[in-house]
């Protein structure tokens, strides 16, 4: 199998600013005279992995361990501090609910807004409305500002919208731990039919059960240091007995 995915010993730091300001003026002053003292945190520290092509590749680890700071590494949105990741093939990142929505428009509207940030054009949006709708469950919402939907609701319609072709390669944070139970089985399930075409799927749970349902080899991350890496049953049991 080909690699899509591979990290050698990437390291991610942010600056952690001690100083307390006011106002934004008195930050941005303090900023230019090289003022603010920081603290360095590694989110990530040396983490070094491949995903081969077909994969559903998951990710473990406790709140605060990394994990979604690697999955936008993966993605592009963070560069590393160092190491190197190469990713060959198309994303379409669901890292985190919202995003590339405008909560002030409908459902409707955000549809046409969402699907063009995903590089669809408005014909194949047109063509594959009512699937997304369908999909989604949201058909009696469709006109109602997204403000006043549920983070659950939001979620459909990214995950609708996201999989309504198949990309090269799909991340996928939580997104599968939000809505009702019937739900999360559709996800699952075209989740697994994508997996039958050939994508690549990585995917961040706190569910374990999912993790197990769905992933053949698991990453465990401990405060931004790979804990372990292997088969599926190898690292779930060894997680679960932490």
């Amino acid at each position: 199998m080909a690699v899509v995915i591979d990290a050698q010993n990437v390291s991610v730091c942010f600056h952690l600013y001690k100083e307390k300001t006011e106002t934004l003026k008195e930050y941005f002053i303090k900023f230019v005279k090289h003022e603010l003292s920081y603290e360095d945190f590694y989110a990530l520290t040396d983490v070094s992995f491949h995903v081969e092509q077909g994969e559903v590749f998951g990710i473990v680890g406790l709140n605060g361990s990394g994990k979604s700071t690697l999955l936008k590494v993966i993605s592009g949105i963070i560069r590393p501090t160092s190491g190197n990741i190469a990713v060959n093939g198309v994303i379409a990142p669901l890292i985190e609910l919202g995003t590339g929505f405008d909560m002030e428009l409908t459902a409707r509207e955000n549809i046409f807004l969402n699907g063009s940030v995903l590089g669809f054009s408005r014909d194949f949006l047109n063509e594959h409305f009512d699937e997304i709708v369908d999909f989604s469950e949201i058909g009696d919402f469709l006109d109602v500002p997204m403000k006043n939907y549920s983070s659950g609701m939001v979620a459909r319609i990214g995950f609708s919208i996201a999989t309504m072709v198949r990309p090269e390669i799909l991340i996928v944070d939580e997104i599968l731990g939000v809505g009702d139970f019937l739900f999360q089985q559709k996800c699952e399930k075209r989740i697994q039919d994508m997996m039958s075409g050939g994508v690549t799927v990585i995917l961040v749970s706190h569910a374990l059960s999912q993790i197990q349902r769905l992933c053949g080899r698991v990453m465990w991350l401990e405060h931004g240091h790979l804990k372990m890496i292997g088969a599926m049953e190898e690292v779930c049991s060894a997680y679960q007995g932490k």
